[in-house]
């Protein structure tokens, strides 16, 4: 990696570091949430991660940015615009107009979906990359690569602010690259 691509993932690694707020017992009992809402709300820190993170999307050669609902809106059209390129929203279920196309997935607690508009986007033969804040058991993201693949798009990897550990996300992304600006600690 050059100087320069150091240079910029430490910077958002130390935003990410400064600015991250922990939640201990929330969703449930036990977990450890990472809220990134203040490192979105602080320009500075914000900067630092979509640069870093629009810096891997351009090395997995984008040709859309695939932001995932809700927070990696925020990320994957920042991305997107620092890199001049189109923001596909991947929405959960029920929040676009018909017709959709749908890919339902599993969940600790049960099922969910996420869909696509099946007109007015041609993301065939396109290279996409997912972008989201966190990558915890990769269940969204895995289910979001399904939805494009029955659009005939292609995933070319993922890009995400910070990973939990011990969740085994990677291991259910299969053999596209994952690069994670904040390693899991």
């Amino acid at each position: 990696m050059s100087e320069q691509a150091l240079s910029t993932f430490d910077r958002a690694r130390e935003a990410l570091d400064k600015k991250t707020r922990y939640v201990q017992d929330f969703p449930e009992k036990g977990v450890l949430f990472e809220d990134l809402t203040p490192v979105l709300g602080d320009a500075e820190s914000f900067a630092a991660v979509v640069d870093a993170m629009a810096e891997a999307a351009e090395k997995l050669n984008a040709e859309i940015i695939g932001g995932l609902d809700a927070r990696g809106f925020f990320l994957g059209s920042a991305v997107a615009y620092k890199l001049g390129l189109g923001v596909l929203a991947i929405r959960k279920k029920g929040k676009l107009p018909p017709p959709v196309v749908t890919q339902e997935y599993e969940l600790e607690y049960g099922t969910a979906a996420l869909e696509l508009p099946s007109e007015g986007i041609d993301i065939a033969g396109k290279n996409i990359v997912l972008i989201d804040d966190v990558l915890a058991t990769g269940g969204t993201l895995g289910a979001a690569r399904k939805l494009i693949e029955s659009c005939d798009g292609h995933v070319s990897g993922y890009v995400l602010a910070i990973e939990v550990p011990g969740l085994g996300g990677r291991d259910n992304l299969g053999d596209r690259p994952v690069i994670v600006v904040r390693d899991p600690q």
